[in-house]
C-alpha cells in the first residue's frame, strides 16, 4: 500500500513493476481469504486458506518494507536532512492510513482490517531506515526468532483479546488498544516487525537485477520448505504435538497469536500464529512471490498488467473491497462472489491506470505526505 519507487516519491520516479505485481497478488490473496470459507462441506481446509491464509497479509507487510526502502533511497539509503524529511512524511502517511483503518473498523464486517496495524508498523520501522541490507537481514532473522518468545512470555499474564477491529471508540482505552496492536491482535506489531525488516533488507538490493530476482525466488522457496519441515519435525517425531491442542486452526488461522499454555506452541508454523517458524515461512513465501513477479515482469509478462494496475492502488481497492463486503448480502456461492470482487478490482484498476499514476486514496495520501516532506526540507 506504500507504492514501490526507485527514488523518494518525487514526480516521475520510476516504479518497479515486479513490486506492484506482487502487491496485486497479495490483494487477490487477501480477498480470497476474506470471502472463501475456511473449510469445505466435508471439513477439509479450503484451497483458498491452504494457499493464501497468513501468506497474503505477510506478503503485504514484506512489500511495505520494500516500499519503505525504495522511498528512502533503495540500495543507497538516505542520510541526514533528506532522510528526516522522508521520515516526517511517512509519519503523516501512517497517520492517514491509520485513520482510514479506524473508519473501516467501524464497518460491520467480519474482515480483520489490517490498516491500523500496518500504519503502526510504518512508524516502528523509522529507526531502521538508514541501515544496509546485511544489518537489516540479520535483524529480521533475529526478530523472527526472538520476538515471538517475548510475546509468548508477555501474553501469559494478559487477558484475552477483544477480537474486534480497532475503531475510534478504541481510543477511549489507549492501554488496551496498544496492548492489542502490539501483542494480542490479529496482526500483532511486535512479531510482525520481522516482515518490515525483511522487506527493508530486500528493498536495499538492486531489484532490477536478474540475479537478485532469481535469488529471491530460490531463497524464498528454500526458506518456506525448510521451515515447514522443521515445524513438522518438532511437532511429530520429537513429540511437541503431544503438548498442544492440534486442531483445524493450524491449517486455517490461529487468529494472530498462539495460546500460552505450552512453549511448544512456538514450534507451530500455522497461519497467523506469529510463531518463529510461521514468520520465517511466510517471509520465505513473500520473497518467492516477489522474485517470481520481478522475473515475469522483466520478461515482459503482459498478462500481469491487471495485477500491476491493482498493485498501484491497493489502499483504494482494499477499502472498497471491505466496504463492499459489508454492504453485500450473505451468499453461499462464495466462489462467484470472489470472482466478482477480483474482476471488479482488476477492471477498475486498469481503467483508472489509463489516466492516473495512483489510485484516488493514494493520490490524496501522497499529496499530503509530499507537502510534509517539502515543508521539513525547506525549513531545515
Amino acid at each position: 500500500m506504500l507504492a514501490g519507487r526507485a527514488q523518494d516519491g518525487t514526480r516521475g520516479a520510476r516504479r518497479i513493476s515486479g513490486v506492484d505485481a506482487a502487491r496485486g497478488v497479495a490483494l487477490v490473496g487477501m480477498m480470497s481469504v476474506h470471502i472463501m470459507p475456511a473449510v469445505d462441506e466435508v471439513g477439509r481446509t479450503s484451497t483458498a486458506f491452504l494457499v493464501a491464509s497468513g501468506r497474503a497479509s505477510a506478503l503485504f507487510a514484506v512489500l511495505a518494507g520494500v516500499g519503505l526502502a525504495l522511498a528512502t533511497g533503495g540500495h543507497e539509503p538516505y542520510r541526514g536532512r533528506r532522510l528526516l524529511s522522508v521520515q516526517c512524511g511517512l509519519v503523516v502517511r501512517a497517520s492517514l492510513i491509520g485513520l482510514i483503518g479506524l473508519l473501516l473498523g467501524a464497518v460491520d464486517t467480519y474482515v480483520a482490517v489490517i490498516l491500523v496495524y500496518y500504519a503502526l508498523l510504518f512508524v516502528c520501522a523509522l529507526p531502521f531506515l538508514s541501515l544496509g541490507p546485511r544489518a537489516l537481514a540479520a535483524l529480521a532473522v533475529g526478530w523472527a526468532l526472538l520476538a515471538p518468545v517475548l510475546s509468548h512470555a508477555l501474553r501469559s499474564s494478559l487477558s484475552e483479546p477483544s477480537g474486534g477491529n480497532p475503531t475510534f471508540s478504541s481510543l477511549e482505552e489507549p492501554g488496551a488498544l496498544i496492548t492489542e496492536l502490539f501483542l494480542t491482535g490479529y496482526y500483532p506489531v511486535l512479531p510482525w516487525m520481522a516482515y518490515l525488516l525483511a522487506g527493508l533488507a530486500v528493498g536495499r538490493l538492486a531489484l532490477g537485477s536478474l540475479r537478485v530476482a532469481a535469488g529471491l525466488l530460490a531463497c524464498g522457496v528454500g526458506l518456506a520448505v525448510l521451515t515447514k519441515a522443521a515445524s513438522w519435525t518438532l511437532l511429530h517425531p520429537l513429540g511437541g504435538g503431544d503438548h498442544i491442542a492440534m486442531g483445524p486452526a493450524l491449517q486455517t488461522s490461529l487468529g494472530g497469536t498462539t495460546p500460552t499454555t505450552s512453549w511448544w506452541w512456538l514450534a507451530v508454523s500455522g497461519p497467523h500464529s506469529g510463531a518463529p517458524l510461521d514468520l520465517l515461512h511466510t517471509i520465505g513465501t513473500a520473497l518467492a512471490v516477489l522474485g517470481a513477479c520481478l522475473l515475469l515482469t522483466r520478461a515482459g509478462g503482459h498478462l500481469l498488467t491487471p495485477l500491476l494496475a491493482a498493485g498501484g492502488m491497493t489502499l483504494t481497492l482494499y477499502a472498497a473491497h471491505v466496504t463492499a463486503l459489508a454492504a453485500s448480502e450473505p451468499d453461499d456461492n462464495h466462489a462467484a462472489l470472489l470472482l466478482i470482487h477480483i474482476v471488479a478490482a482488476l477492471v477498475l484498476a486498469l481503467v483508472w491506470h489509463i489516466r492516473h499514476r495512483r489510485g484516488p486514496v493514494e493520490t490524496v495520501v501522497s499529496a499530503v505526505e509530499r507537502r510534509t516532506r517539502t515543508l521539513v526540507s525547506d525549513r531545515g
